[in-house]
């Protein structure tokens, strides 16, 4: 499972310390609704696909990448499920990341699922009710994909609230106010 390249060229800057990454996961489902997962290679568990989003491509397009680069399925990307911070993840040569995930749901369009790259040393698709053990992070982000009732799921702030009143804007003032459309 190769480091994208603008990951390794950042790490050349930063070194190990913490760098702040942007993911995709995807519960993708067969015709028969049984759920696709990889058993990985590095932390041998059980997970749902994912992968790192490269800079400037879209996460749906990334998910749909990386589906077919793990597993050898092509499959369409349907809905947007949850937006999720993940805790530190410290891997073993050092280097120290927090993901942003885009957790997707997708259905399966062609293809048999194979370990296609590496990043799993087995793939297959599994019943809901004959799930093996999954790591933790696919475990949250399937129980969000299955509860999906068409609202993008995503943590709000504990302090979060409605404004009494929501703000007004202030009238311009004078040549290069904020507000002027003349400017400066």
């Amino acid at each position: 499972m190769p480091i994208p390249d603008f990951v390794l060229r950042l790490r050349e800057k930063v070194g190990n310390d913490l760098l702040p990454m942007t993911g995709a996961t995807g519960v993708i489902r067969d015709a028969d609704g049984r759920i696709l997962l990889g058993f990985r290679s590095d932390s041998q568990d059980w997970a749902l696909p994912s992968g790192i989003i490269e800079p400037f491509e879209e996460p749906a397009v990334a998910l749909a990448r990386e589906v077919e680069e793990e597993t050898g399925i092509v499959a369409r990307i349907d809905a947007l499920v949850a937006i999720s911070a993940t805790p530190e993840v410290n891997y073993p040569n050092g280097d120290r990341a927090a993901y942003i995930d885009f957790t997707f749901t997708g259905t399966a369009l062609s293809g048999e699922p194979y370990p296609a790259d590496g990043e799993n040393v087995e793939v297959g698709w599994f019943a809901l009710d004959d799930l093996p053990p999954l790591r933790e992070s696919s475990v949250f982000r399937l129980e969000k994909a299955l509860s999906y009732d068409g609202t993008t799921w995503f943590a709000e702030h504990p302090t979060a609230r409605p404004l009494a009143k929501p703000p007004t804007a202030q009238p311009a003032t004078g040549r290069g106010s904020a507000y002027s459309a003349e400017g400066d």
